[in-house]
């Protein structure tokens, strides 16, 4: 194939963004009365508005002829059938087999890797409902009333997220809390008023000997057996997610209650696998699998509808029209509902691990840009913090406002005021307030500067009835797929993530320098070593 920008369509979306690039929002819905409703889409429950975006007819047709001429459809049924489209990992990439139906086939190897799949599910839903009923008991026969997940990464946002996200749905005796940060604060002030008699431990790690998972793990044992005084309690008060069988059984967990998953689950794309056991507890295993109905319908629609009705191809192509195009360096997400509060920095970790990459499939350096920076805050809190400089800064923002026609919570006005907000918001960045209007409003000259928003600021706007189960798998399942999307267009691998290894690589032997005085040792650059220097030199004061 093709560099990507020697493909025809690329140049043609050059010459096109030319053209496009002084044209106001405000002019293409005058010359269009009927663009609000022709640029919008309904697919699987979800209402995506894209008619706030900076585009055209041309530009839409432009966009789905570069997915034609990158291979897209042909990426996405190698995804689907279980290819190994993670080629530095040698790996397949099948997220989508942890939420299809019991008699979905897909092979990995000539395996059918479906009927494992709901073997752990089954074994999960099972687990999670004898904790949940008070029939899992702890070392002294007390029942588990606190759930603890120590994981970092996909091993703990998705979690995390998730329960944030679907609270209203979670079992209200149960409290759950999340550890990931290896600073030992995170540890101490997650357990400072927890009864470890009545705490059980979730550690989640693939191999069990990720650093920051198994520190706070070793930190829990010491915690519980402070307080149980026998090895024997470790047994009833932690489980395991991991394929480590032997790991899992020296740190003294039971292998009958270590759940596993596959090395074709991606971290960042693993909620729904065994990863999700906190989740599943929470909010129980019936809500569980409406959860992953979301995920499949939506994978569905991704697999089948035609890229101009298919929603996650739409919001990818517009991320790299803004992205190589526009030069828009960040992507802001919106929602609109306190309980998604946890939505854009799960977000982050998908996006940017995903494809925070710079060089291409084959190894060439790119020549374009690759991920935006992803971020938000849930309105209409962002409203009183960063939408001024969405609104009046010399950035441009694209958002992705996201919201629910009806609440979970009905409280007087107020989901009518902070759906009014949402619609207000994405109105005020698409026509602004020009000069003009300001000064008749009798705003004196010298401040009217002051008051002008240009406009142009391009949106979408996600709608969907209610926050269920299954409506977050399909949110979920649109960000993942959009990723995809992009990753395909820039020919970029968005399933591996070798830039979190050096890092770690480093720490690994900086951290007994911190602890030694031999100065022969320190073979770093000069700022490094003078920083452990005075590390050394302050630790114990």
């Amino acid at each position: 194939m093709s560099p990507l920008t020697e493909l025809p369509a690329w140049k043609a979306l050059q010459a096109h963004a030319q053209s496009l690039r002084e044209v106001h929002l405000r002019d293409l819905f005058a010359q269009d009365p009927q663009r609000g409703e022709r640029l919008a889409i309904e697919e699987v429950g979800l209402y995506l508005d894209y008619s706030k975006q900076r585009v055209i007819a041309e530009t839409m047709k432009l966009l789905i002829e570069l997915a034609n001429q990158c291979g897209l459809r042909q990426k996405i049924d190698a995804m689907f059938r279980g290819d190994r489209i993670n080629l530095t990992e040698k790996r397949a990439v099948l997220h989508v087999a942890l939420r299809v139906p019991r008699d979905a086939v897909i092979n990995v190897d000539g395996k059918n890797v479906v009927p494992e799949v709901h073997a752990v599910l089954d074994k999960l839903s099972a687990f999670a409902e004898r904790v949940r009923r008070g029939e899992w008991l702890g070392y002294t026969g007390k029942r588990i009333r606190n759930v603890v997940n120590i994981g970092i990464g996909g091993s703990d946002l998705g979690p995390v997220m998730a329960y944030e996200a679907l609270r209203h749905y979670s079992q209200r005796d149960l409290n759950f809390r999340f550890v990931s940060n290896v600073d030992g604060t995170d540890f101490a002030e997650t357990v400072i008023d927890l009864e470890p008699a009545e705490t059980l431990f979730i550690v989640a790690s693939k191999t069990f000997t990720t650093q920051e998972t198994m520190t706070n793990a070793h930190t829990a044992r010491t915690w519980l057996l402070q307080a149980l005084h026998d090895e024997a309690a470790i047994a009833k008060h932690f489980v395991a997610v991991s394929t480590a069988a032997k790991e899992v059984e020296k740190f003294g967990i039971d292998t009958m209650n270590m759940f596993e998953f596959w090395d074709w689950v991606g971290g960042r794309y693993s909620l729904d696998s065994a990863i999700g056991l906190s989740t599943m507890i929470a909010i129980g295993p019936e809500n569980f699998r409406s959860l992953l109905a979301g995920f499949h319908a939506l994978d569905e629609h991704f697999r089948t509808a035609p890229f101009e009705r298919n929603l996650p191809v739409i919001m990818g192509l517009l991320a790299v029209w803004y992205s190589d195009f526009f030069q828009a360096e960040t992507s802001a997400v919106l929602p609109y509902d306190q309980y998604l509060k946890r939505f854009p920095a799960y977000l982050q970790q998908l996006t940017m691990e995903s494809n925070g990459k710079t060089v291409t499939m084959d190894g060439a350096r790119v020549d374009y840009q690759t991920s935006p920076i992803y971020w938000g805050e849930p309105g209409t809190n962002g409203q009183h913090s960063f939408y001024q400089l969405i609104h009046q800064g010399t950035k441009l923002i694209p958002c992705d406002f996201i919201g629910f026609t009806q609440t979970l919570n009905s409280v007087g006005v107020h989901h009518d005021r902070l759906m009014s907000n949402l619609f207000a918001q994405s109105a005020a960045l698409a026509f602004g307030k020009p000069i003009e209007q300001v000064l008749a409003e009798g705003t004196p000259a010298w401040l009217a500067p002051h008051r002008v928003f240009e406009g142009n600021r391009p949106s979408s706007t996600i709608l969907a009835d209610r926050l269920t189960p299954e409506t977050l798998g399909k949110l979920i399942a649109l960000y993942e797929q959009s990723v995809f999307t992009q990753g395909a267009i820039w020919n970029i691998n968005p399933f591996d993530q070798w830039g979190v290894q050096l890092g770690k690589q480093l720490a690994g032997k900086i951290e007994p320098e911190l602890r030694s005085s031999d100065e022969s040792h320190l073979q770093h650059d000069s700022s490094t070593n003078a920083l452990i220097r005075r590390y050394r030199q302050r630790r114990m004061n």
